[in-house]
């Protein structure tokens, strides 16, 4: 693929790569040269590659996982959120206020009968209700929220389950 045709500059991932990017979700410490011996290439190809994904954008970053249960954070609710205005200057006014609540763990601009859907992260009910009454609900442009509280996530996959 082009960069003319993808407006990205995306190339299309081999299965080189699509091992590079399986080892290091998983692995995000290994070194070049044991990702090298796993993958089938050198250690220079291998390095090169990874570089490209980076440069690219398709790596974003490294960061270490934590589990959020062992955290004290096992509390997950589903927040439908409706807006009074969905204008472009609405909308970057309620993505640049949930960006700053770090209790928000996903935000996704919904095609629904609600506008945002929002994955809410907290040690209990009281902390939620906390957060949605004085936080979320007084976010811009908030005219409505509908909550659903996760009673045990049964499946929570990664991109790289994905590949």
């Amino acid at each position: 693929m082009s960069e003319e045709n993808d407006p990205k500059g995306f190339e299309e991932l081999d299965r080189f790569d699509r091992n590079i990017l399986s080892i290091l979700a998983s692995e995000g410490r290994i070194s070049i040269a044991d990702l090298a011996r796993r993958i089938g290439l050198s250690k220079s190809p291998t390095q090169a590659r990874v570089k490209r994904l980076e440069e690219s954008g398709v790596i974003t970053g490294y960061r270490a996982m934590f589990d959020p249960i062992r955290m004290g954070l096992d509390h997950v609710a589903f927040v439908e959120v409706r807006l009074s205005d969905t204008r472009e200057a609405a909308l970057r006014a309620f993505n640049a206020g949930v960006a700053k609540i770090p209790q928000i763990e996903q935000a996704h601009m919904m095609a629904a009968s609600f506008d945002y859907l929002l994955k809410v992260r907290t040690r209990d009910m009281r902390d939620f209700r906390q957060i949605l009454a004085e936080t979320i609900t007084t976010l811009p442009h908030v005219a409505s929220t509908s909550t659903f509280v996760a009673m045990e996530a049964v499946k929570e996959a990664d991109v790289a389950d994905v590949i």
